[in-house]
């Protein structure tokens, strides 16, 4: 248990952190934070459980999710909550240790790491790209529901 608080409060500064660096509003920190511990601790849950790649999808699609919720909370651009939520999921030290190790010339492993990263980096946009999707579909049902038949 200490473990997984350990990982939430870790996510959550570094997500924090980076809307800081991307210079997001103030008062938003905490909400880009907060969707960016979200989305790691559902990575965490479901790695123990599953690949990292299924992982990471099912995780940038939640975290997409409750994006395009806080934006119309708090009425704000998703973009504010999305790329600060992102960043513990990036796989930038599985990049590097490619990179590493296509310049130690052990090739193999430098294709393999280099192929892990690729397919993360793809499900984190594919996972963007249909938390979006599910956005518009589920704006585009509720305003049909809300549309009365014309009476006769």
């Amino acid at each position: 248990m200490l473990h997984y608080i350990e990982q939430a409060l870790t996510s959550f500064v570094a997500s924090a952190a980076f809307g800081i660096i991307f210079n997001a509003p103030r008062r938003m920190l905490i909400h880009g934070g907060f969707v960016g511990m979200v989305g790691w601790i559902i990575y965490v849950v479901l790695e123990y459980a599953t690949n990292a790649v299924p992982a990471t999808l099912i995780a940038t699609i939640a975290l997409g999710a409750i994006s395009q919720l806080f934006s119309r909370m708090f009425r704000a651009p998703v973009i504010i909550f999305s790329v600060a939520g992102i960043i513990p999921l990036v796989p930038g030290g599985l990049a590097y240790n490619a990179m590493r190790s296509f310049v130690q010339n052990d090739y193999s492993a430098a294709i393999e790491m280099a192929a892990k990263a690729l397919m993360l980096s793809g499900s984190i946009a594919v996972g963007l790209v249909l938390s979006e999707v599910l956005n518009q579909i589920v704006r585009n049902l509720s305003h049909v529901a809300r549309v009365k038949p014309a009476s006769k």
